[in-house]
């Protein structure tokens, strides 16, 4: 039997010999391997970032990446480089953002404020079974899992922990005022004013006047805060509402930690006791910034667990174009539609731009044509 001779000058024999060889090209298993130079770059930035805050907390899965060797990153390529020549506009399609819909992968979570507008979707009416069908909240997540939260980071007069819950509770504020289902029916949004700081007066005033007139004025309407339907108006269709949107915060006045939410509601309603394949199925669409602030008790008069009002405001679109009734007024029929302001029209998907800077809302026309559904 031949053999080799090893480094110390013994022979090693051939069968040793070719299963070193085997074991070279596969990699023995626990064998030290040289990182490549990308990844030894990841490394490095983890190691220089250690102690920073997190990414964007989202409430979607997020799925493990796994970094594998030549061979199968190859086999990949090969197979993408034979679907492009194969089905181009499909392989291309993979890689679209916000398709207006058309896709039906739920988008990722919004970390900050978009760079466009969806793409269109293909003109589909809204059914009972498919409220959001032809719309591009159908990839948008359902309820709060929509509203992104960012990390949290000391700031101001708050910790980190602070921080995090402060957050946690500006977002049950938009759960709770626009999402859940009494309030919706026109019930009083209680959980949401125990949020709101009692010694606030003009935001105290406002909630005294809003939630008892039958005829509230444009600045006392409920609606600037609350998202509500006449119960013998309208009905939700389905158990879902779609939201997109994020909150960021800052350090406000005084050390203060100021929240902003900026997030858009999708409402599929029905005219109320109707059920069928012909229901008229309208998309009452909300869009609104709140900026809240957290202040210090030191410097604020307060109470714990509660939060300051600096400014609300919304986009509107299948609301309602008449005066204020405390509740949004889809247009069921073609009368109602007749009603919206065709001069000034806003595509209510379009998150690339901030909150009432339409024309329409700079010279107080509060009603515009939505330019989708």
């Amino acid at each position: 039997m031949g053999g080799v001779e090893g480094q110390d000058g013994s022979s090693v024999s051939d069968e040793e010999w070719d299963r070193f060889l085997r074991e070279s090209v596969k990699g023995a298993a626990g064998a030290p391997v040289e990182p490549s130079a990308r990844a030894r770059g990841v490394e490095r930035r983890l190691k220089e970032g250690a102690g920073q805050a997190e990414g964007w907390r989202t409430y979607s899965p997020a799925w493990p990446r796994r970094r594998t060797g030549w061979y199968v990153a190859g086999l990949v390529a090969a197979a993408a480089l034979l679907g492009v020549g194969l089905f181009p506009q499909q392989v291309f399609g993979l890689f679209d953002g916000d398709d207006g819909g058309q896709s039906e992968t739920p988008l990722a979570a919004e970390p900050k404020r978009p760079g466009a507008a969806p793409g269109a979707a293909p003109a589909q009416r809204p059914t009972w079974d498919e409220p959001f069908r032809g719309s591009p909240a159908a990839r948008w997540a359902d309820g709060a899992a929509g509203i992104t939260v960012p990390a949290a980071k000391a700031t101001g007069w708050m910790d980190a922990a602070q921080v995090d819950k402060a957050l946690e509770q500006s977002r049950r504020f938009l759960v709770d005022a626009g999402l859940d289902r009494g309030v919706l029916r026109g019930e009083r949004p209680t959980k949401a004013i125990g949020l709101l700081n009692p010694h606030q007066s003009d935001v105290q005033d406002y909630l005294r006047t809003a939630l008892s007139s039958k005829t509230p004025a444009p600045t006392t309407d409920p609606l600037l805060l609350f998202s509500r339907f006449r119960p013998r108006q309208a009905q939700l269709v389905g158990d879902v509402v779609k939201t997109r949107g994020r909150l960021s915060y800052r350090e406000g006045r005084r050390g203060a930690l100021e929240v902003t939410a900026d997030v858009t509601f999708v409402y599929p309603v029905a005219p109320a006791g109707e059920r069928g394949r012909d229901t008229d199925i309208v998309r009452t669409i909300v869009r609104r910034e709140v900026v809240m602030s957290w202040d210090d008790p030191d410097k604020v008069i307060t109470e714990p667990g509660t939060m300051s009002l600096v400014s609300y405001t919304l986009d509107l679109t299948n609301g309602g174009c008449s005066g204020p009734t405390g509740y949004f007024t889809p247009p069921f029929d073609a009368a109602d539609k007749q009603h919206a302001d065709s001069e000034h029209r806003l595509d209510p998907y379009d998150r690339s731009k901030p909150v009432d800077s339409d024309d329409a809302q700079a010279d107080g026309k509060k009603c515009v044509t939505a330019t989708r559904s």
